[in-house]
């Protein structure tokens, strides 16, 4: 086959821009690296758009449309969930004879268009794509994002505007507000099941009335434009948390919200491995520390509170050291700390209280690594959590504190890691067949641990995107977990200073299975999908 030219070179053959033109494009590139160059000539102007389009159709043989608004002839929430769209850079924008038509950022990214085109095919749909700029399949998608949030009142005055705005947050179940200064307007963002959603674009003109607002039910200081923290306490239900940054917009403020009296949920219920000897094996213990692991946002705490909850009886002293005490729960003595009393110090007056049981929010330095142990030897269990990428890491992230490995090896008791990946909606969840492909690669993952994954009569499910789950395709989220249990052998190659690798092999030889198998049991059993367990943990 003859090799094409490059874009820019193709374009000024036919006179559709100039040499000074693709010069200009090229100058533009080098500080927007991940812009192609027919975008960018969009972008800067220098050509008719649905002129360039077409020739870039033309060009890459591929049927081209110049997409605006009026050209969205049908709602493509119905067809694919947003998280596809965005996920593709793909929009549906009308049907003929049977026919989809989906514009696509790039129609060179097989994997994307395989992938619209099946879920397409399994609503007995025909795909036929298109392509267009980049920059309108954005704006397309940020009115779509848009629409999600629809009861956000921005006609409101300043008053009304941010009471709807955290109401809002409040009824779609959203744990961060995130209401951020852009360069021409207020942009408000929900994060709800992990992922942040565009809420609402708010008028310029108003930043500055919506900032003082802000910081005058969160008792922060009107002036003042370093960062600061505050709370907002007229939400009898809730407690939030306030944080304002300085940018070069203006000031971005994320609320988190923390709801009252949560009830614990069961561990079980968590996603954890439904064995009740399992948990009993993994957290009654006395004499040592159980720590629990993942990156910031993966549900650490809350796991921790399930454990407490379980553990919690009339005939055990629980002490929590906590910054902040994010949920009450009745029986436990619970510490905040501040910036005057640190964890260590916390730690230490503990000790002083007959503690059975001790919480301490995290391990942060190796002052509370080390008093920690030191609580794990003289007779009490310490719950706590670390930020390791997995259980296994635990052990040389202590060693890195500067704990010794006969403290590792004589009071580590169980590492346990965790994500949280989002449920799928069973409200519009589309069940299909498992693809080969997908086969394979679960197949090839049980190989890989040991596991022997039963596929019989086993359906998986696309995420589509409905009302109830605001166009997500999913509904709340779920934990994935892995579970180390430090049985003698690990504990003898941790005292001879043995790697994470030898360890790790060790501890599959035991039973120890990674995060991948509990994902892909839970993708099995019909929880969530393939593409959720990729995005935590990039299987494919």
């Amino acid at each position: 086959m003859e090799k094409r030219q490059p874009i820019g070179i193709e374009l000024v053959k036919r006179g559709i821009v100039t040499e000074v033109d693709i010069e200009k494009a090229l100058d533009y590139q080098k500080s927007h690296p991940s812009k192609k160059i027919g975008d960018i000539i969009d972008i800067l102007g220098l050509c008719d758009s649905h002129i360039l389009i077409g020739t870039i159709g033309e060009i890459l043989d591929e049927k081209a449309i110049y997409l605006l608004d009026n050209d969205i002839r049908i709602n493509p929430l119905d067809y694919i969930s947003l998280d596809l769209m965005k996920q593709n850079k793909a929009i549906p924008f009308e049907i003929v004879a049977g026919k989809i038509k989906v514009c696509f950022a790039d129609t060179s990214n097989k994997k994307s268009v395989d992938v619209v085109r099946l879920l397409l095919l399994n609503k007995r749909l025909v795909m036929e794509k298109y392509i267009t700029f980049e920059s309108n399949i954005e704006k397309i998608l940020d009115s779509l994002e848009g629409a999600v949030s629809e009861n956000i009142n921005t006609n409101a005055d300043i008053s009304g505007l941010v009471d709807s705005i955290i109401k809002t947050a409040m009824d779609k179940r959203a744990s961060d507000v995130h209401i951020e200064p852009l360069e021409d307007k207020v942009r408000v963002r929900y994060r709800i099941d992990g992922r942040l959603i565009t809420a609402a674009q708010i008028e310029k003109d108003k930043q500055s009335q919506l900032i003082g607002r802000l910081k005058a039910i969160s008792n922060m200081h009107q002036e003042k434009q370093e960062a600061q923290d505050g709370r907002i306490l007229a939400y009898p239900d809730y407690n939030i948390r306030v944080s304002s940054q300085k940018n070069v917009y203006g000031e971005k403020f994320v609320l988190r919200l923390l709801k009252k009296n949560e009830d614990i949920r069961e561990i079980f219920d968590l996603g954890f491995p439904a064995d009740e000897e399992l948990v009993k094996k993994s957290f009654n213990k006395r004499n040592s520390i159980t720590v629990v692991a993942a990156p910031t946002g993966e549900g650490k705490t809350t796991t921790l509170y399930s454990i407490i909850d379980y553990l919690n009886n009339p005939h055990i002293n629980i002490t929590t050291i906590e910054d902040p005490v994010e949920i009450r729960i009745n029986g436990l003595n619970q510490i905040e700390i501040d910036a005057k009393t640190p964890f260590s110090g916390a730690l230490r007056t503990v000790l002083r209280q007959d503690p059975d049981i001790i919480l301490v929010g995290e391990i942060r330095d190796k002052e509370t690594a080390e008093i920690a142990m030191q609580a794990g030897q003289t007779g009490h269990y310490v719950l706590s959590t670390i930020h390791t990428i997995d259980s296994i890491e635990v052990i040389t992230r202590l060693r890195k504190m500067g704990i010794s490995n006969y403290d590792i090896s004589s009071i580590l008791a169980t590492s346990v890691s965790q994500r949280l990946v989002r449920r799928i909606c069973k409200h519009c969840a589309q069940e299909r067949d498992f693809t080969e492909e997908e086969i394979k690669m679960i197949q090839k993952i049980g190989e890989k641990y040991h596991v022997e994954f039963d596929l019989t009569g086993k359906k998986t499910y696309d995420a589509v995107g409905c009302k109830h789950c605001n166009q997500s395709g999913y509904y709340d989220r779920i934990g994935i977990f892995e579970i180390l249990n430090i049985d003698e052998e690990v504990r003898e190659l941790i005292a001879n200073d043995a790697s994470s690798i030898e360890i790790r092999k060790k501890a599959l030889e035991t039973g120890y299975k990674p995060l991948v198998v509990d994902g892909i049991q839970k993708v099995i059993n019909g929880i969530t999908t393939l593409e959720e367990i990729n995005n935590k943990l990039i299987i494919y």
